[in-house]
């Protein structure tokens, strides 16, 4: 018989490809077996995904090193790996913003003045902003993170720039997964979601760091240095990112409903308070 996936020729008797190593399947697809093969993909103790998972947590130097060296099959490539953070946000941001808006309210002006109703609309405006084009910012985030952490090893020769590329993918990815994961456990508990809400940002840049020790072999003095100049760097790519993103709101519109609304609301306190000044 022949390999349905490389086309190499097999003996009747194989259960597995021997060139591609890929399972030969027998049986017509059913609801049975497709359960079985999800099973097998993410939910049994020997598959990838959670192997995956579980080292980019003990040793990410080992999913991230095994990749960039060649050794691909043991774990998730990095592209699949992206591609479930993405798919992941994406339910959580359905959940998120279809049956807690309330919640996504008081997320979005948890940092400001909540008796300034324009910068809480603001607020409110970015945060569905962001939700509604989460896949593209989280893609357009890589190459930014890419280039700050070769910055910060300009000197370092170890890892090019399409392997930052790489090593960016599989951290952000795999916090993307972890957080979300998280936040949908917790989004019941809105004390506990704004309180985690808080944390996530400290939590990303540790992991960050983290990774980076381990790649590099850093010590703790040097990982210091290196995540506070991580951060400049970074801050000042995203204040042109941010910039990017509100030349986007301008363009579709966003931006233009938000400053009439503002408008609008002043002319209506203005046309207030003179009735009550006439009136009295």
């Amino acid at each position: 018989m022949t390999c349905k996936n490389c086309k190499k020729s097999l003996e009747d008797s194989c259960d597995y490809c021997n060139s591609c190593g890929a399972k030969v399947i027998r049986n017509r697809l059913t609801i049975k077996n497709l359960f079985e093969h999800f099973i097998d993909q993410f939910l049994s103790i020997d598959n990838r995904f959670l192997r995956t998972f579980i080292t980019l947590f003990k040793s990410p130097e080992k999913v991230i090193g095994d990749y960039i060296t060649g050794t691909r099959k043991k774990y998730v490539n990095v592209i699949s790996y992206f591609a479930i953070a993405l798919t992941l946000a994406g339910f959580y941001i359905f959940i998120y913003s279809k049956y807690f808006p309330d919640l996504m309210a008081e997320s979005a002006t948890i940092a400001i003045d909540d008796s300034d109703e324009s910068q809480n609309e603001m607020a409110l405006k970015t945060v569905k902003f962001v939700f509604e084009y989460m896949s593209i910012i989280m893609v357009a985030f890589i190459p930014f993170l890419a280039i700050t952490s070769r910055l910060i090893f300009l000197k370092n020769k170890k890892f090019n720039f399409t392997e930052h590329l790489v090593i960016n993918l599989y951290t952000y990815a795999h916090l993307s997964i972890t957080l979300t994961i998280l936040n949908l456990l917790i989004i019941y508990f809105e004390s506990v979601f704004i309180f985690f809400s808080i944390l996530s940002m400290p939590i990303q840049i540790l992991y960050f760091a983290y990774v980076l020790k381990k790649l590099y072999k850093l010590n703790l003095s040097q990982i210091i240095l290196k995540t506070l100049l991580f951060l400049m760097i970074f801050a000042i790519l995203f204040v042109l990112l941010s910039i990017i993103m509100a030349v986007i709101m301008f363009l579709n519109g966003s931006m233009d409903e938000l400053i009439e609304a503002e408008k609008a609301k002043q002319g209506i306190s203005h046309i207030v308070s003179s009735t009550i000044n006439w009136t009295s």
